[in-house]
């Protein structure tokens, strides 16, 4: 018989080191098994996990564990996003070095993620910040530049001034540096590109490919690549005011249809025709310097106030010469995209009705919606964009919207301008090409030695890696790679004339865009990727990870394949052939009176619903319960896993990440929920600890043996089907329901006359719970294996097979109840009638011991659902 309390404090470490010792969890390349990778996206190195970390890497787990008790040969392995400014920030708060301060948070995030039991190949373990790893990446960087997927061009960048560093969007907030606060100017500036916008089309047309992807992910691709089909319009410019050789405005539309409702032309700040204006036009230049301060993101220019600049110039109509429109300079017009030049129609856009308004400009309706009367068809602050009929607009008058933009298209084809068609059909992609350039010390450094005779030279494959200098200092703004005073400086490999480093680091995306690669042989000197270990392993079967990442780093990825693919590393177009989003964690937030935000465990919570009040701990000053959000250091809701766990144990916290709601929606994390999942574990150990002490039986198989073992059988393939699917609330729960009826199984097995069969049946079912619940609380697993009496390990144990024979639908199991309160299950056919079902449960021995010779008053039965004996 077990103990009474299950100690998690004493088991979880114990089977964590057997594992450790006898490498349970490592996998081998010449496994002959059927392969299943599955691959949770690895963290960055921040310091501590937290509790996104340990639902999803949980998710996963279930599922390896899963996987290799159905006779897989799993690899499940485990990295660090090693790379990137946090640890550059670190470096100059605290006067360490970034490979210093990562190194020691990977060491205890690691000792963190290894409490949890998780079942990691650990020694396939790497870190992007590792030369072992960058140089593989300096190489392909090399392979990908001969292959022509790599080009140096000058691109729009956000320029921090103080900091003297290229910013990320992300980076820019309300137009300044996040880190120095100074103003961001938008500069032009040589970068390093992959050139990813010219696969746009492979890559938009396999999303239809990736049938176990989220369509919202899909989606969310497909529309960051933006494929868009349109026509290059030209508008001939009229000659007053209009710079020498300027005699033409081209732009590109995918609305050429609403073209009679053409106000107004917009090019964007940074187009050949404004700067050539801004040239004798210090007013213009001014309003242009304004304009690069929002930076380079779209979501910034897009939010900003709609802002323009009327150059004086004017365009005469691409249909019509006779309507002259007015030519402005915009803050919202995109360099990037198409041209760089609009016609504006205020009545169908948004943007152009904002301006129009703001600048007193025409705004013309030209499509009617369908089923509305023109004459009471008005825009006022708000713009139609749906399909509808063409008016006011000539010979397209009275046309549905598509049908109309067929015919301007022939249209502007017939037309001239200088002898040319006036207009030109054209598919853009919103896909611009990757700039990887960086300038800052903690990435992997670029392989490039710039010479002043031979420009851009390759470092020699023999010279890789290159290595970051550990002598730098942090006490300079802009990049340290700039400013140390010998790394920098070498002899050109091709003619030995005095050169220099490149030292503008890579995107740390460039990093963990083929890390999955990497980890199919991660101990491989030769080259990044063994061309036999990447064809067992990839694509990867299931992949892990948050929302967040659902653009660049899979877009990037997905790139990735294809270059490494042209290049010889790789033989795959997409790397992950399932992809599964989780939700986040959340908690309430708690403040005291003076705004000041309170952490969880500093908090005392009393009484239930509307009546729930929230002290401070020890001084019982009253606490404002605030809104459920993601946790966040900021709002201090965090809760810190390693307390949980050295509370509760990792199989509760696991259980409960598991079981409280579907996995791609958010999890409230609350402390009752927390304590519900602990006395489930306390439950499962106590039902297991009674069925080991059960004496074996081998009496004949009665009903309610027979209704248990059908319950276990059927609970097999609900399990499973479940894992397979990754909706794990769901498979928790159909274990709950088998754990129930093995309880009141052992009700009736505790009877003077037990069921027949019942012993053997619940040790099977025993049997079978306790690897159903392995893969989600392994420990918890172990120890209940080895109570059972077996020798080996329930992580190697074989999924147990569901009977067929047990699994019809003939029967319907229905809860029988004495006075109203539940004492049995009966099991029968489906078609059986009142007298059946009530014959049948009155012979149950439970409920014959129970009614101690009391005459029965009345029996109520609803068939398949329930039958209740009175007295």
């Amino acid at each position: 018989m077990a103990s009474e309390r299950y100690n998690a404090k004493d088991v979880e470490p114990r089977w964590q080191k057997l594992w450790a010792e006898r490498e349970i969890f490592n996998t081998r390349n010449d496994d002959p098994r059927p392969k299943f990778y599955v691959l949770e996206m690895f963290p960055y190195p921040s310091g501590r996990i937290h509790m996104g970390h340990v639902r999803n890497y949980t998710m996963g787990d279930v599922l390896a564990r899963y996987k290799r008790a159905r006779g897989f040969a799993v690899l499940h392995p485990m990295g660090w996003d090693a790379f990137g400014l946090p640890a550059e920030n670190a470096a100059m708060q605290n006067k360490v070095h970034p490979r210093e301060w990562t190194y020691a948070n990977i060491a205890t995030m690691r000792d963190q993620l290894k409490s949890m039991g998780l079942s990691l190949d650990w020694s396939r373990e790497l870190a992007t910040c590792d030369p072992s790893y960058y140089r593989h990446q300096q190489k392909m960087f090399l392979d990908f530049w001969k292959a022509g997927l790599v080009d140096r061009k000058q691109s729009k960048v956000n320029w921090d001034p103080v900091d003297q560093t290229v910013l990320a969007n992300e980076q820019v907030i309300d137009g300044r540096g996040w880190r120095s606060g100074a103003e961001v100017e938008l500069r032009d500036l040589t970068q390093w590109f992959f050139r990813i916008a010219e696969q746009s089309d492979v890559l938009l047309e396999a999303l239809d490919s990736l049938e176990r992807w989220p369509e919202k992910v899909r989606t969310m691709q497909r529309n960051w690549i933006g494929k868009s089909e349109g026509m290059l319009v030209r508008f001939a410019l009229e000659p007053a005011g209009a710079p020498a050789g300027e005699g033409e405005l081209t732009c590109f539309s995918t609305r050429i249809d609403t073209l009679f409702g053409a106000s107004f032309m917009a090019i964007a700040p940074d187009h050949p025709l404004a700067a050539k204006l801004a040239r004798d036009n210090p007013a213009l230049a001014a309003f242009i310097d304004e304009c690069r301060r929002i930076g380079t993101s779209e979501s910034a220019i897009e939010t900003a106030e709609k802002q323009g600049f009327d150059t004086g110039l004017r365009v005469q109509h691409a249909v019509d010469p006779g309507i002259s429109l007015p030519v402005f300079v915009a803050n919202f017009v995109l360099m990037g995209y198409g041209t760089g030049a609009i016609f504006g129609c205020p009545a169908h856009d948004q943007r152009d009705l904002d301006f129009a308004l703001k600048y007193n400009l025409p705004v013309r309706p030209v499509v009617l919606p369908r089923g509305t009367d023109e004459k009471a068809f008005a825009i006022t602050d708000t713009a139609y964009t749906g399909p509808g009929t063409m008016i006011h607009s000539r010979f397209l008058d009275g046309l549905d919207t598509e049908p109309a933009w067929d015919m301007m298209a022939r249209r502007l084809e017939s037309t001239t301008l200088g002898g040319e068609p006036q207009g030109t059909r054209q598919t853009n992609f919103r896909l611009r090409d990757w700039g990887i350039s960086r300038q800052r010390y903690w990435g992997c450094p670029i392989p490039v030695i710039h010479c002043d005779v031979c420009g851009p030279v390759a470092v020699p494959d023999s010279d890789l890696p290159v290595v970051l200098p550990d002598d730098i200092t942090f006490d300079r703004p802009g990049n340290p790679l700039d400013h140390h005073p010998t790394w920098k400086h070498v002899a050109c490999p091709r003619c030995a004339a005095p050169a220099r480093r490149e030292t503008d680091t890579m995107d740390t995306f460039v990093d963990s865009s083929w890390y999955f690669a990497r980890f199919t042989n991660p101990w491989l000197t030769s080259a990044p990727t063994d061309a036999g270990d990447v064809r067992r392993w990839l694509p990867v079967d299931q992949y892990i990870g948050g929302i967040e990442h659902a653009i660049l780093h899979l877009l990037y990825s997905r790139f990735f394949a294809r270059a490494m693919t042209q290049t010889g590393h790789m033989d795959i177009a997409e790397p992950f052939a399932g992809l599964f989003t989780q939700g986040m964690v959340v908690h309430e937030t708690y403040r005291r009176s003076d705004g000041g935000w309170v952490e969880p465990a500093q908090v005392l919570i009393t009484g239930d619903g509307d009546g729930r009040r929230a002290h401070l701990r020890g001084t019982n000053e009253a606490v404002e319960i605030g809104a459920i959000e993601k946790m966040s250091k900021s709002r201090k809701n965090v809760v810190d896993p390693d307390d949980i766990i050295a509370t509760y144990g990792a199989d509760t916290a696991r259980w409960f990440m598991l079981s409280d709601s579907p996995p791609e929606r958010d999890v409230i994390w609350t402390e009752q929920g927390v304590e519900g999942a602990w006395r489930f574990v306390q439950r499962i150990w106590r039902l297991i600890g009674e069925i080991s002490a059960l004496s074996p039986a081998s009496e004949e198989e009665g009903s309610e043996a027979l209704a248990l073992r059908k319950t276990v059988h059927r609970s097999i393939v609900a399990v499973e089907n479940q894992i397979e699917r990754l909706r794990f609330n769901v498979a928790v729960a159909q274990l709950y329901e088998l754990t129930n009826a093995m309880t009141a199984a052992l009700a009736s097995n505790r009877l003077d006359t037990p069921p027949a069969g019942l012993t053997a049946a619940l040790r099977e079912a025993g049997d079978v719970l306790v690897r159903l619940v392995a893969p989600m609380m392994p420990h918890l697993g172990e120890e209940c294996w080895r109570l059972l009496g077996h020798d080996d390990i329930v992580a190697l144990a074989a999924w147990p097979l569901a009977d067929p024979a047990l699994l019809d639908d003939d029967t319907v199991t229905i809860p029988v109840q004495l006075n109203g309160k539940k004492r049995t299950e009966l099991t029968i056919g489906k078609t059986a009638d009142h007298k059946e079902i009530e014959a049948a449960a009155l012979a149950l021995d439970i409920i014959v011991q129970s009614l101690e010779g009391r005459p029965v008053r009345r029996v109520v039965v609803v068939p398949q659902r329930i039958v209740n004996v009175v007295v």
